[in-house]
């Protein structure tokens, strides 16, 4: 497809090389010439300096007969200026990045009265995925599909596990728990593992199944399982506090540290029942006076990656609250995994995520769906989730008749709201709701799965 992205920050960036990956034809727009050629010469795709509002700009980007334009810029009212411009010149499909939580409010106002086809906001997108993690804190990271009937939960295996050195066939005799282990990383090397797969220590697992299910296999480990009671958020930003407003639903008590006095009055009168502290979070006696060491889970949300991983590094040597930590640039990614910094959250990635779901969507064909789409472990391994329509070509078969692609994984089907985990005698039928775990990246429709 033709796609334009206009700005190449971290999530235009991410999305041009992403995009370009699987095929796309790419041209990406932003009013700085030097990030311009850098993105253009890096992912071998063409770039324009210029402001991507204008007509003419857009005109020079081929807009009439682009596909999808995607306005990620630092400003919302340019986002959907350039939205607009694009629906009314090339009449695309458009996408724009939002975060002010005024215009949040009233997001599906503009959607609709735009003719947008989606609105995306990073920081809420970012919130949703931390308050996830931290109503079950034993786990890296948790990933749902099927309107949450289906939950993926990423779990590093501590010593001393019923896990350790044994087979995951010998762990499911004995556990007898309806869950699969879906995908294994271990020393950067990523496993789509069979029956005789054997786990050790430090590995990182992730366990597909029901929430109950998910729930009752770390229960047998004994892996607390229960939400943390308490947050402590250094940071007062728009992740602050679309994050603060979940966790008080699920009754979680926050407290937040701001450096900016004016922000603080802000986020005492949007959230009353938080405690809003005003300083340095970066303070040591400021954490302790507050009561750091007995919080649930700690959240580090400043602006500057630095600051966040030694905030993290710090509470980790203090207490056992369940760490969080947001990182904008992955540069150092290899070395940040290495420190055991609890639950890493990526911003630009959760947002590429979710376009990249909707551009395949776009592109499939009639037997299927793409509903969710994840991408995992520095991109190497891809969840997706399917809805299989009457026509697919797997409809009826039993899976171990299906002829396979390699390094892929059946790992759940959702068949009328009741969740199983395939066998060999399995069926897939229409209108059931299909997870593949696969180290094959670009996957569009649920027939991509077989081979040719």
């Amino acid at each position: 497809m033709q796609i334009i992205i206009v700005g190449c920050g971290n999530v235009g960036s991410t999305l041009a090389e992403q995009l370009s990956k699987e095929g796309h034809n790419i041209t990406v727009i932003d009013t700085k010439s030097d990030v311009v050629h850098s993105v253009s010469n890096d992912f071998d795709i063409m770039g324009i300096v210029g402001n991507g509002a204008g007509y003419s700009i857009q005109m020079e980007a081929g807009i009439e007969s682009a596909d999808l334009m995607i306005a990620v810029t630092n400003s919302d009212e340019l986002n959907l200026l350039c939205c607009l411009i694009a629906k009314k010149a090339g009449g695309c499909h458009t996408i724009a990045r939002v975060r002010n939580p005024v215009y949040s409010r009233e997001i599906n106002f503009i959607k609709e009265e735009m003719g947008l086809s989606m609105v995306i906001n990073p920081e809420d997108a970012a919130a949703m995925e931390i308050a996830r993690v931290l109503k079950f804190p034993s786990a890296i990271k948790i990933d749902t599909f099927a309107k949450g009937r289906i939950e993926l939960v990423r779990y590093r295996i501590e010593e001393g596990s019923a896990l350790c050195d044994h087979s995951l066939k010998d762990i499911s005799a004995k556990l007898k728990c309806e869950v699969l282990v879906s995908m294994v990383e271990r020393d950067g090397e990523v496993f789509i593992p069979g029956g005789n797969f054997v786990l050790r220590m430090k590995d990182e697992i992730s366990v597909i199944g029901s929430p109950k299910n998910t729930v009752q296999f770390f229960k047998k480990l004994g892996v607390a399982t229960t939400r943390a009671k308490s947050a402590f958020i250094v940071g007062g930003g728009e992740t602050a506090f679309y994050l603060a407003i979940q966790l008080l639903s699920f009754g979680i008590k926050v407290k937040i540290v701001e450096r900016d006095k004016a922000r603080c009055e802000e986020l005492s009168e949007l959230l009353p029942q938080a405690m809003i502290i005003n300083g340095d979070g970066t303070d040591r006696n400021l954490l302790l006076e507050e009561g750091l060491p007995q919080a649930g889970a700690f959240v580090a949300l400043t602006n500057l990656d630095e600051e966040n991983i030694m905030l993290s590094l710090y509470v980790k040597s203090i207490s056992k609250a369940k760490l969080i930590t947001k990182v904008h640039r992955i540069a150092y990614d290899k070395i940040i995994g290495q420190l055991d910094l609890g639950s890493i959250i990526y911003p630009k990635f959760i947002t590429a995520e979710i376009i990249i779901k909707y551009v395949r969507a776009m592109q499939n064909t009639i037997g299927s769906n793409i509903e969710t789409l994840y991408r995992m472990n520095n991109d190497k391994v891809e969840a997706l989730e399917f809805l299989v329509k009457e026509d697919s070509p797997v409809v009826g078969i039993p899976l171990q008749e299906l002829k396979l692609k390699p390094n892929l994984l059946i790992s759940c089907i959702s068949h009328k709201g009741n969740v199983v985990i395939p066998r060999g005698q399995s069926i897939i039928q229409a209108g059931d709701s299909v997870v593949i775990v696969t180290t094959l990246t670009g996957l569009h429709d649920i027939k991509d799965i077989m081979k040719n």
